[in-house]
Order: structure tokens, then C-alpha cells, then sequence
């Protein structure tokens, strides 16, 4: 005896109907997927927007301090400068108010010197040989003065005549006597560390008319 299928058709090949309440459900669940997705792309995207935040800060506050190190590292310097600047004019301003003071020092004696030949010239008791000799020792006293501050002496008698040291006041012709040789030396010359203070005052040989 054979079994019926009491199955139909339309029971294997049924459909599922959509309904109203179907499709609202279904949109509500796509719009909690998308909704889920835009919110996690907007929690990434707020987390990167804070990290590069916080990471220009940092670029930020950095910047500032060495522009604060640069700023200090200038007004220093200004200062320096400044001081050397001013302490370079005070050196410059005493230099030219003392720079005679050593000279001037040694000097002094010299003029305590005359000062007691002029005393002992005006006795009138003085022995003349005396004062000439105080004036011998005061010339002696103040030529070595000068040397040792770099004048030195030019007295070219009987040298060629050099006209970067020697000023001709006149030419002589003078027998048996090279042309050109200083005669006379009417004024010494002086020189400060080989720098003309004073040429020689001369007379100069010149050769006799044949």
C-alpha cells in the first residue's frame, strides 16, 4: 500500500512575501550597519585630527622655545658687544688723556734740574763752570729721556745730503769737498721710531765754478 505525499507544489517552491513591516525592518537594520560605519570612520578620523594636533603642538612648543634660545642668545650677544663697544671708547678716551703720562713722569726731573741751574746761575756767586756743567748733565739727562722713548737724534755733518731727513738752507762750494756733503748743521733733526718729527737744518757742499 503506497503513501501519499501529502506535500504540495506550491509547499516546496514557496516565496517569501515582502510586507510593509518587512521592509521597515530591513532598512533599519542597513541603516544601523551604515550608521555603525560612519561613526567608526568618524572616531578614526577624530583620532588622527588629535594626533596631528598634539603632534603640532609638540612642533609647535618646540619652535618657541628655540626661538626663545635664539632671542636670549641675541640680547646676549647685543650685551656683549655693547660693553666691548663702551669699554673700547673708555681704553680710546684714556689713551689720549695719559698717553703722554710716561714721558711727562720722566721729565719731571729734567725741569727740577734746570729749575736748580737757573737758581744757581742767578747767585751771584756762581761759579760758571758749575752751572755749565748741571747744563751738560740736564742736556745728557733729557737726550737720554728721548731715546728711551724712540726719538732719536739726526746730526748728519759731514754725511750726504738726504733730502727725506735733511732740509738744505744753502749750498757752499768749498774745495777738496765732495758735492753734496753737509757743512754745517744749523738744527738737529729728530725722528720718533723712524718717523720724521724734524728734518736737519744744513748748509751743503757744492762743486767750485771751473
Amino acid at each position: 500500500m503506497s503513501t501519499e505525499n501529502n506535500t504540495s507544489p506550491t509547499d516546496n517552491n514557496e516565496k517569501t512575501v515582502v510586507t510593509p513591516e518587512n521592509a521597515t525592518n530591513a532598512a533599519e537594520v542597513i541603516d544601523e550597519d551604515e550608521t555603525a560605519s560612519i561613526v567608526e570612520a568618524t572616531e578614526d578620523a577624530i583620532s588622527n585630527a588629535e594626533l596631528t594636533i598634539a603632534t603640532l603642538t609638540q612642533q609647535l612648543q618646540a619652535a618657541e622655545h628655540q626661538a626663545e634660545s635664539y632671542k636670549d642668545n641675541l640680547l646676549r650677544v647685543r650685551a656683549e658687544t655693547e660693553n666691548a663697544r663702551k669699554r673700547m671708547e673708555r681704553d680710546l678716551d684714556n689713551a689720549r688723556k695719559f698717553a703722554l703720562e710716561k714721558i711727562a713722569t720722566e721729565l719731571l726731573s729734567v725741569n727740577d734740574s734746570l729749575e736748580l741751574g737757573v737758581e744757581a746761575a742767578a747767585n751771584a756767586n756762581a761759579n760758571l763752570e758749575s752751572v755749565r756743567e748741571g747744563i751738560n748733565l740736564t742736556l745728557k739727562q733729557l737726550q737720554s729721556i728721548l731715546e728711551k722713548f724712540g726719538v732719536l737724534e739726526i746730526n748728519p755733518a759731514n754725511q750726504k745730503f738726504d733730502p727725506q731727513f735733511h732740509e738744505a738752507m744753502a749750498m757752499q762750494a768749498v774745495p777738496n769737498v765732495e758735492n753734496g756733503t753737509v757743512l754745517f748743521v744749523a738744527q738737529k733733526g729728530y725722528q720718533l721710531n723712524e718717523r720724521l718729527l724734524r728734518p736737519a737744518r744744513v748748509i751743503v757742499a757744492k762743486a767750485l765754478e771751473s
